[in-house]
């Protein structure tokens, strides 16, 4: 599947795979800012992407995330299908951490992954009961630990 993919600055990187059998394409950012107030960096990719209709563009951390003081602020970004605006990612750090020698990513890095989708269009029906299941209403470790 062919995806389109529009360069926003001279130093933007056309995301691409690292590896055969990777489900991400990685992506890089071609500047920062650092809202210190707002304990938060934003960084922008240069690119914008047309999502096909019918799928989903998933914007996740890479693994590297681990190796810095930071955590995607929206955990899992969606692109949707109609979005034509810069590819961007918001990363939070905490208050406690003092920025100037927050390790974060630099201009250039690869700084999240992109994995397109498929999704199925729903159609919600209210109802009055919902059938019986072995879990039931049970929630959060209901099943085990």
């Amino acid at each position: 599947m062919e995806v389109k993919f529009k360069k926003l600055s001279e130093r933007a990187v056309i995301p691409s795979y690292a590896t055969e059998g990777d489900a991400g394409l990685d992506i890089s950012c071609v500047s920062s800012i650092l809202n210190a107030d707002h304990h938060y960096i934003e960084y922008f990719t240069g690119i914008a992407v047309e999502i096909p209709e019918g799928y989903v563009g998933l914007i996740f951390p890479r693994s590297s995330v681990s190796k810095k003081d930071l955590s995607l602020a929206n955990c899992v970004g969606v692109i949707d299908s109609g979005y034509r605006g810069e590819i961007t990612f918001r990363y939070r750090f905490e208050s406690k951490t003092y920025y100037q020698k927050l390790r974060r990513y630099q201009d250039g890095d690869r700084i999240g992954q992109l994995i397109i989708m498929p999704y199925p269009k729903v159609t919600p029906v209210e109802v009055d009961e919902l059938s019986v299941t072995e879990r039931g209403e049970g929630g959060y470790g209901s099943t085990g630990s």
